[in-house]
Protein backbone atom coordinates (compact mmCIF):
# COMPACT_ATOMS: atom_id res chain seq x y z
CA UNK A 1 0.00 0.00 0.00
CA UNK A 2 1.33 3.35 -1.25
CA UNK A 3 -0.11 5.15 1.40
CA UNK A 4 2.63 4.45 3.76
CA UNK A 5 4.05 7.85 2.38
CA UNK A 6 1.74 9.71 4.43
CA UNK A 7 3.66 12.29 6.72
CA UNK A 8 2.89 14.71 9.26
CA UNK A 9 5.59 16.82 8.63
CA UNK A 10 7.51 19.68 10.64
CA UNK A 11 6.10 21.76 13.38
CA UNK A 12 7.74 24.47 11.92
CA UNK A 13 6.52 24.14 8.30
CA UNK A 14 3.76 26.61 8.58
CA UNK A 15 6.08 29.62 9.07
CA UNK A 16 8.06 28.79 5.99
CA UNK A 17 7.56 31.61 3.67
CA UNK A 18 6.89 29.08 0.87
CA UNK A 19 3.71 27.57 2.82
CA UNK A 20 2.65 30.64 3.66
CA UNK A 21 2.44 31.96 -0.08
CA UNK A 22 0.38 28.26 -0.83
CA UNK A 23 -2.02 28.99 1.69
CA UNK A 24 -2.30 32.38 0.46
CA UNK A 25 -2.93 31.36 -2.70
CA UNK A 26 -5.69 28.57 -2.21
CA UNK A 27 -7.49 31.38 -0.17
CA UNK A 28 -7.69 33.81 -3.50
CA UNK A 29 -8.28 30.70 -5.23
CA UNK A 30 -11.17 29.91 -3.45
CA UNK A 31 -12.60 32.75 -3.47
CA UNK A 32 -12.56 33.65 -6.66
CA UNK A 33 -14.30 30.28 -7.15
CA UNK A 34 -17.01 30.38 -4.89
CA UNK A 35 -17.54 34.04 -5.34
CA UNK A 36 -18.13 33.09 -9.21
CA UNK A 37 -20.12 29.90 -8.60
CA UNK A 38 -22.81 31.07 -5.29
CA UNK A 39 -23.09 34.19 -7.43
CA UNK A 40 -24.46 32.47 -10.55
CA UNK A 41 -26.70 31.01 -8.24
CA UNK A 42 -27.75 34.18 -6.27
CA UNK A 43 -28.20 35.89 -10.19
CA UNK A 44 -30.70 33.20 -11.34
CA UNK A 45 -32.67 33.30 -8.07
CA UNK A 46 -32.54 37.41 -8.72
CA UNK A 47 -33.33 36.60 -12.53
CA UNK A 48 -36.34 34.30 -11.30
CA UNK A 49 -37.52 36.24 -8.69
CA UNK A 50 -36.37 33.00 -6.35
CA UNK A 51 -38.42 30.79 -8.75
CA UNK A 52 -38.21 27.31 -8.73
CA UNK A 53 -35.24 25.54 -10.60
CA UNK A 54 -35.14 24.82 -13.83
CA UNK A 55 -33.00 22.38 -16.40
CA UNK A 56 -31.43 25.77 -18.06
CA UNK A 57 -30.44 27.17 -14.39
CA UNK A 58 -28.94 23.65 -14.01
CA UNK A 59 -26.58 24.17 -17.32
CA UNK A 60 -25.83 27.72 -16.12
CA UNK A 61 -25.06 26.57 -12.62
CA UNK A 62 -22.53 23.88 -14.45
CA UNK A 63 -20.35 26.01 -16.63
CA UNK A 64 -20.07 28.78 -14.07
CA UNK A 65 -18.43 26.26 -11.81
CA UNK A 66 -16.79 24.96 -14.16
CA UNK A 67 -15.28 27.88 -15.74
CA UNK A 68 -14.40 29.23 -12.18
CA UNK A 69 -12.98 26.24 -11.32
CA UNK A 70 -10.38 26.21 -14.14
CA UNK A 71 -9.57 29.27 -13.69
CA UNK A 72 -9.09 28.99 -9.26
CA UNK A 73 -7.02 25.89 -10.35
CA UNK A 74 -4.97 27.24 -13.30
CA UNK A 75 -4.06 30.87 -10.98
CA UNK A 76 -2.97 28.50 -7.86
CA UNK A 77 -0.91 25.69 -9.75
CA UNK A 78 2.63 27.24 -9.76
CA UNK A 79 2.11 28.15 -6.43
CA UNK A 80 0.27 25.54 -4.14
CA UNK A 81 -0.61 22.90 -6.91
CA UNK A 82 -4.32 24.35 -6.99
CA UNK A 83 -5.83 22.58 -4.87
CA UNK A 84 -8.96 24.50 -4.34
CA UNK A 85 -11.04 21.63 -2.30
CA UNK A 86 -10.15 20.13 1.42
CA UNK A 87 -10.92 16.90 -0.40
CA UNK A 88 -8.29 17.22 -2.46
CA UNK A 89 -5.94 17.76 0.03
CA UNK A 90 -6.83 15.00 1.45
CA UNK A 91 -6.70 13.14 -1.02
CA UNK A 92 -3.28 14.61 -1.92
CA UNK A 93 -2.15 13.76 1.73
CA UNK A 94 -3.30 10.04 1.83
CA UNK A 95 -1.07 10.27 -1.57
CA UNK A 96 2.48 11.25 -0.03
CA UNK A 97 1.96 14.29 -1.78
CA UNK A 98 1.56 16.93 1.01
CA UNK A 99 1.84 17.22 4.70
CA UNK A 100 -0.71 17.35 7.43
CA UNK A 101 0.70 20.13 8.57
CA UNK A 102 0.39 21.88 5.51
CA UNK A 103 -2.73 20.62 4.44
CA UNK A 104 -4.35 21.53 7.67
CA UNK A 105 -2.85 25.15 6.63
CA UNK A 106 -4.38 24.85 3.15
CA UNK A 107 -7.67 23.76 4.63
CA UNK A 108 -8.17 26.81 7.21
CA UNK A 109 -6.90 28.94 3.87
CA UNK A 110 -9.71 27.29 1.65
CA UNK A 111 -12.32 27.61 4.08
CA UNK A 112 -11.67 31.22 5.05
CA UNK A 113 -11.78 31.93 1.32
CA UNK A 114 -15.08 30.17 0.94
CA UNK A 115 -16.71 32.24 3.85
CA UNK A 116 -15.02 35.80 2.78
CA UNK A 117 -16.42 35.01 -1.00
CA UNK A 118 -20.33 34.70 0.22
CA UNK A 119 -19.25 37.76 2.84
CA UNK A 120 -18.56 39.56 -0.18
CA UNK A 121 -21.65 38.50 -2.13
CA UNK A 122 -23.77 38.94 0.49
CA UNK A 123 -22.82 42.63 0.82
CA UNK A 124 -22.14 42.99 -2.95
CA UNK A 125 -25.75 42.03 -3.77
CA UNK A 126 -27.32 44.37 -0.94
CA UNK A 127 -28.55 41.75 1.48
CA UNK A 128 -29.56 38.64 -0.57
CA UNK A 129 -29.49 34.76 0.94
CA UNK A 130 -26.31 33.03 0.08
CA UNK A 131 -27.86 30.09 0.33
CA UNK A 132 -26.67 26.73 1.90
CA UNK A 133 -26.43 23.55 0.29
CA UNK A 134 -29.41 21.77 0.66
CA UNK A 135 -31.37 18.22 -0.33
CA UNK A 136 -33.93 17.97 -2.85
CA UNK A 137 -37.27 16.64 -1.88
CA UNK A 138 -37.05 13.00 -1.62
CA UNK A 139 -33.68 12.77 -1.90
CA UNK A 140 -32.11 10.95 1.85
CA UNK A 141 -29.42 11.87 3.86
CA UNK A 142 -27.74 8.38 2.70
CA UNK A 143 -29.10 9.31 -1.15
CA UNK A 144 -26.93 12.36 -1.21
CA UNK A 145 -23.63 10.74 0.79
CA UNK A 146 -23.49 8.21 -1.95
CA UNK A 147 -24.10 11.23 -4.71
CA UNK A 148 -21.04 12.80 -3.03
CA UNK A 149 -18.80 10.26 -2.31
CA UNK A 150 -19.00 8.94 -6.07
CA UNK A 151 -18.98 12.51 -7.82
CA UNK A 152 -15.69 13.26 -5.13
CA UNK A 153 -14.02 10.36 -6.61
CA UNK A 154 -14.28 11.09 -10.24
CA UNK A 155 -13.16 14.80 -9.26
CA UNK A 156 -9.88 13.39 -7.32
CA UNK A 157 -9.53 10.52 -9.35
CA UNK A 158 -9.39 12.90 -12.44
CA UNK A 159 -6.97 15.04 -10.32
CA UNK A 160 -4.58 12.25 -9.87
CA UNK A 161 -4.50 11.15 -13.69
CA UNK A 162 -3.83 14.60 -14.95
CA UNK A 163 -2.01 16.42 -12.43
CA UNK A 164 -0.79 13.99 -9.93
CA UNK A 165 0.76 10.99 -11.47
CA UNK A 166 4.58 11.19 -12.29
CA UNK A 167 3.88 9.63 -15.48
CA UNK A 168 1.31 12.47 -17.05
CA UNK A 169 3.84 13.85 -19.37
CA UNK A 170 3.48 17.33 -19.64
CA UNK A 171 -0.21 18.04 -19.40
CA UNK A 172 0.03 21.92 -19.01
CA UNK A 173 -3.29 23.69 -18.93
CA UNK A 174 -4.94 20.48 -19.83
CA UNK A 175 -5.14 19.44 -16.12
CA UNK A 176 -6.62 22.53 -15.19
CA UNK A 177 -9.30 22.12 -17.68
CA UNK A 178 -9.93 18.30 -17.23
CA UNK A 179 -11.25 19.24 -13.26
CA UNK A 180 -13.22 22.08 -14.23
CA UNK A 181 -14.86 19.40 -16.89
CA UNK A 182 -15.69 16.54 -14.22
CA UNK A 183 -16.94 19.09 -11.80
CA UNK A 184 -18.85 20.53 -14.38
CA UNK A 185 -20.30 17.08 -15.45
CA UNK A 186 -21.13 16.08 -11.76
CA UNK A 187 -22.99 19.33 -11.12
CA UNK A 188 -25.45 18.16 -14.12
CA UNK A 189 -25.44 14.74 -12.86
CA UNK A 190 -25.96 15.41 -9.23
CA UNK A 191 -26.91 19.37 -8.83
CA UNK A 192 -30.73 18.25 -8.90
CA UNK A 193 -30.31 15.60 -6.43
CA UNK A 194 -28.43 17.28 -3.39
CA UNK A 195 -26.61 20.40 -4.81
CA UNK A 196 -23.24 18.17 -6.34
CA UNK A 197 -20.84 20.24 -4.06
CA UNK A 198 -17.64 17.86 -4.12
CA UNK A 199 -16.14 20.60 -2.03
CA UNK A 200 -16.30 21.13 1.98
CA UNK A 201 -15.29 24.41 1.61
CA UNK A 202 -17.82 25.09 -0.83
CA UNK A 203 -20.16 24.01 1.09
CA UNK A 204 -19.06 25.99 4.71
CA UNK A 205 -19.09 29.08 2.78
CA UNK A 206 -23.28 29.92 2.52
CA UNK A 207 -23.63 27.43 5.55
CA UNK A 208 -21.36 30.17 7.71
CA UNK A 209 -23.00 32.73 6.00
CA UNK A 210 -26.55 32.22 6.52
CA UNK A 211 -26.32 29.98 9.44
CA UNK A 212 -27.95 26.65 7.94
CA UNK A 213 -26.53 23.39 9.07
CA UNK A 214 -29.35 20.85 8.60
CA UNK A 215 -27.58 17.80 6.74
CA UNK A 216 -24.04 19.72 6.90
CA UNK A 217 -22.20 16.92 7.70
CA UNK A 218 -23.07 14.97 3.87
CA UNK A 219 -20.80 17.60 2.56
CA UNK A 220 -18.18 16.92 4.52
CA UNK A 221 -18.15 13.02 4.76
CA UNK A 222 -19.15 12.06 1.01
CA UNK A 223 -16.40 14.71 -0.47
CA UNK A 224 -13.84 13.13 2.11
CA UNK A 225 -14.54 9.10 1.76
CA UNK A 226 -15.01 9.74 -2.32
CA UNK A 227 -11.52 11.50 -1.99
CA UNK A 228 -10.20 9.25 0.25
CA UNK A 229 -11.02 6.18 -2.24
CA UNK A 230 -10.02 7.53 -5.24
CA UNK A 231 -6.56 8.61 -3.66
CA UNK A 232 -6.03 4.64 -2.55
CA UNK A 233 -6.81 3.50 -5.64
CA UNK A 234 -5.48 5.26 -8.29
CA UNK A 235 -1.76 6.07 -5.51
CA UNK A 236 -1.49 2.21 -5.88
CA UNK A 237 -3.09 0.60 -8.92
CA UNK A 238 -1.37 3.29 -11.21
CA UNK A 239 1.55 5.12 -9.88
CA UNK A 240 2.47 2.69 -6.94
CA UNK A 241 6.24 2.88 -5.62
CA UNK A 242 7.46 6.34 -6.37
CA UNK A 243 10.56 7.35 -8.73
CA UNK A 244 11.45 10.15 -6.26
CA UNK A 245 10.88 12.09 -2.75
CA UNK A 246 7.25 13.95 -2.36
CA UNK A 247 7.57 17.53 -2.70
CA UNK A 248 6.70 19.07 0.75
CA UNK A 249 3.51 21.43 -0.49
CA UNK A 250 2.49 18.93 -3.91
CA UNK A 251 3.20 16.97 -6.92
CA UNK A 252 0.47 19.53 -8.72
Amino acid sequence: MAIYRIAIGNPGEARQPDAIRAAFAEFFSMLIFVFAGEGSGMAFNKLTNNGASTPSGLVAAALAHAFALFVAVSVGANISGGHVNPAVTFGAFLGGNITLLRGILYWIAQLLGSVVACLLLKFATGGLETSAFALSSGVSTWNALIFEIVMTFGLVYTVYATAVDPKKGDLGIVAPIAIGFIVGANILAGGAFDGASMNPAVSFGPAVVSWTWTNHWVYWAGPMIGAGIAAIVYDNIFIGEPTHEPLPGSDF
